[in-house]
């Protein structure tokens, strides 16, 4: 089950190793990890995805957000269902095939080329999920594939700040 933690940190050197050592220790792994500076130049938001597959994955959720709310560095966290967020991820995909062909995927699939080359043809994808788009890509050969990692804001007026 995938997990969905917004974390508020301090904007200052060695916070994310010391949050990625606490997933670590404990043995969870870190599926997409997005961080960047909010509002506020001395405060970074990350968002940590996790994809739990223990036999506990409630206790195991809120066990992972009680150690990261200890952490000196964090100012807030928020434990987020795919439910209550919107999410959002960013991928370059760097494609060789017959234009044509790629543009009509494209069209179909909301990407966009932003790129043509006489060689290969550079598209962005932005959706919840991209992982069914990409596939959608599969007939074509894939050069190189960067994926900026998921990001989520909270449904509605409440924030994180």
């Amino acid at each position: 089950m995938k997990r969905i933690y917004s974390v508020l940190v301090e904007n200052r050197s060695g916070v994310l190793s010391r949050i990625a050592g606490l997933f670590s220790r404990r043995g969870f792994n870190i599926e997409s990890l997005a961080v960047g500076v909010t509002e506020t130049d001395d405060l970074s938001r990350m968002t940590i995805v996790t994809d739990d597959e223990t036999d506990s994955p409630e206790r195991t959720f809120e066990q992972i957000r009680k150690q990261l709310s200890k952490m000196i560095d964090t100012v807030r966290v928020k434990a987020l269902s795919p439910i209550e967020c919107i999410s959002r991820e960013l991928v370059l995909m760097k494609l060789r095939g017959d234009a044509e062909r790629i543009a009509a995927v494209c069209e179909k699939t909301g990407a966009r080329v932003i790129e043509e080359t006489a060689e290969t043809i550079t598209i962005e994808i932005i959706a919840a999920d991209v992982n069914v788009i990409i596939k959608a890509f599969e007939e074509f050969e894939i050069v190189e594939t960067v994926r900026t990692g998921v990001i989520s804001l909270q449904k509605g007026s409440s924030t994180l700040m």
